[in-house]
């Protein structure tokens, strides 16, 4: 008997031992969340394969069981807004997790690059409105900068209560676009905001979708070659030995006095893997967009494409619909989806038909509201700073999304944009262009004469414009110098300084051209495809010092690139512009 014990106890040590899944939920789901009102909000997590789970919140029950994976789903009804705090239970077994402080009312998502992430501490102007930014019932969720290879079904993060506290940190676009929305509707309102500044839209677009597009599939396929030959062994040894080499130089500038240090390169970063690099394509979906994939929302607000603008990109009016499309695939859910067109930015133009790929990005970004159901664009082109790619104005653009939310969803009869262009004909010698979101009427800002209107004929040679109102929705333009009028653009400017077509509700009116020319892009004169060149060999400069880095000081191969490095380097020194 006991030899029988004793065999029976050496066996349980050596065999592996049955370790029942427990129950868990994303972070997301914890205390001080919001539920979106009116719906059957997605709850979902693991827990033990085949187990029942049980989820319970304000007298409602749903079941459901975890699949062979552990994984399960159930959605439970949510009611009607409420802003007292109450507790969801989930169960599974003898598990049970409890998340306290539950509000109900209208979650949205925010995301982008970083003018979302902009905080409204960042601000001097806003402390004061920081001191008194007490509302319980405003709630966000701030996801962390994280990469990965693979999509991911949890983040870090926590939900927090804006308070004098937490508001600093809050994104300014989403913070005042919740305020606006918490202060019409008067029920609790919920973001989620995960963002990463200075990234493309193809970084937030699922791999998937993205090779569905020929521009965005060559992104795609290169990112992967990149990532075939990449040799993490090799690029760890490369990067110790140019570090050890950077200390070494640091450390021989610090013995000199000041007035003789040179100034030192900059230090250099860990390599990462190009599928687990910040920017790549799809990789900030797979880490920072596919962990929320099915939560319960009313819709997405978005401020980006900065990074986006620039000659050779896919064009916006693509991509950026590609990632709307390939969001609402994936939630399975046609939410209104918000974004914020880029502000006026750089030194102000001073020529009729000046190439600008900004424009161009903007205008871009204009077309996608009459080719892409439910999406809304805030106009912000009087709001940017010329010598700041990130405007301080962030209450404007936030509140602005939140007119376009009040109008679309939730029927408030309002007016919710700036003028937008709804067609033009030509009279005479001149061209009518009417607008849609006039208001009770345009006008000029300042009630001064207006400004930045280009008009053109045949020849395609454009001058600056005569405007004026006619009536409550359209503007003439014409010009003694274009007896025959055939094309009219407005704002045509990455700044277009002097630009003051706006509505009754002093909302400005949006970049927008009536022709088709391909006179629009920075590369189409020779001094700018000689920029465009050199733009090119930087590229592949920095790609090749990239490989290099990946290859063993002193082989063949390094010195071989070495070469090339130094030969691309001749070409790129040779083709700077005279000063």
């Amino acid at each position: 008997m006991i030899r029988r014990f004793l065999l029976l106890f050496a066996v349980g040590l050596v065999s592996p031992a049955v370790v029942r899944a427990e129950l868990s939920l994303p972070n997301f789901f914890s205390d001080s969340m919001v539920l979106q009102r009116d719906r059957d909000a997605a709850i979902w997590g693991t827990a033990e394969p085949g187990s029942s789970v049980t989820v319970q919140f304000k007298g409602k029950t749903a079941n459901t069981k975890a699949d062979s994976d552990g994984k399960w789903r159930a959605e439970i009804a949510t009611g009607s807004a409420d802003a007292n705090g109450a507790t969801l239970t989930v169960t599974s077994g003898g598990d049970t997790k409890t998340i306290d402080d539950v509000l109900v009312g209208e979650v949205w998502f925010a995301s982008g690059q970083s003018n979302m992430v902009f905080s409204m501490n960042r601000v001097p102007a806003y402390a004061d409105l920081l001191t008194k930014a007490d509302h319980p019932q405003i709630r966000m969720f701030n996801a962390p900068t994280v990469t990965s290879v693979k999509p991911q079904d949890d983040i870090d993060g926590e939900w927090t209560r804006c308070s004098p506290k937490t508001a600093p940190t809050y994104s300014a676009v989403a913070f005042f676009f919740a305020r606006k929305l918490h202060t019409e509707l008067g029920v609790p309102i919920g973001v989620i905001k995960s963002a990463w500044g200075g990234k493309p839209v193809e970084t937030f677009t699922s791999r998937k979708a993205l090779k569905t597009l020929p521009g965005t599939k060559a992104l795609v396929d290169a990112a992967m070659e990149a990532d075939k030959s990449y040799d993490d062994d090799k690029a760890q040894v490369a990067f110790r030995a140019r570090l050890d080499q950077w200390e070494a130089d640091a450390a021989e500038q610090k013995k000199k006095p000041v007035a003789d240090r040179k100034k030192m390169a900059k230090k250099p970063t860990a390599p990462k893997r190009p599928l687990d690099t910040e920017g790549k394509p799809g990789v900030l979906f797979n880490s920072m967009i596919n962990p929320f994939v099915g939560y319960t929302m009313r819709g997405a607000i978005w401020y980006q494409g900065e990074a986006n603008a620039k000659p050779g990109a896919v064009p916006y009016d693509k991509t950026l619909p590609l990632m709307i499309n390939d969001w609402r695939q994936r939630w399975n859910d046609d939410f209104s989806f918000y974004f914020v067109q880029l502000a006026n930015y750089r030194a102000p133009s001073t020529q009729p038909g000046t190439p600008d790929d900004w424009a161009l990005l903007q205008d871009r970004m204009r077309r996608i509201l009459e080719t892409t159901p439910k999406t809304g664009m805030a106009i912000i082109n009087d709001v940017g700073e010329a010598n700041d790619i990130h405007p301080k104005n962030k209450k404007d653009p936030g509140e602005r999304l939140a007119r376009w939310a009040l109008a679309k969803d939730y029927g408030k009869d309002i007016t919710y944009s700036g003028p937008l262009f709804k067609s033009s004909s030509v009279e005479g010698g001149a061209i009518r262009v009417t607008f849609d979101q006039a208001g009770d009427g345009l006008k000029a800002r300042n009630d001064g004469a207006l400004q930045r209107f280009e008009i053109a004929g045949k020849d395609r040679q454009w001058h600056w414009a005569n405007a004026k109102v006619d009536g409550t929705d359209a503007v003439l333009v014409s010009s003694p110098d274009v007896p025959a009028p055939v094309a009219v653009r407005y704002a045509w400017a990455s700044n277009p300084e002097g630009a003051n077509l706006v509505n009754s509700e002093g909302l400005p009116a949006s970049v927008f051209r009536t022709d088709d020319w391909n006179d629009v892009q920075a590369a189409a004169s020779p001094a700018n495809n000689a920029i465009s060149e050199r733009r090119a060999l930087a590229v592949e400069i920095k790609a090749l010092k990239a490989k290099r880095e990946q290859l063993e000081r002193g082989s063949e191969a390094f010195k071989n690139a070495s070469k090339k490095h130094q030969e691309l380097m001749k070409k790129f020194r040779e083709t700077a512009p005279a000063k």
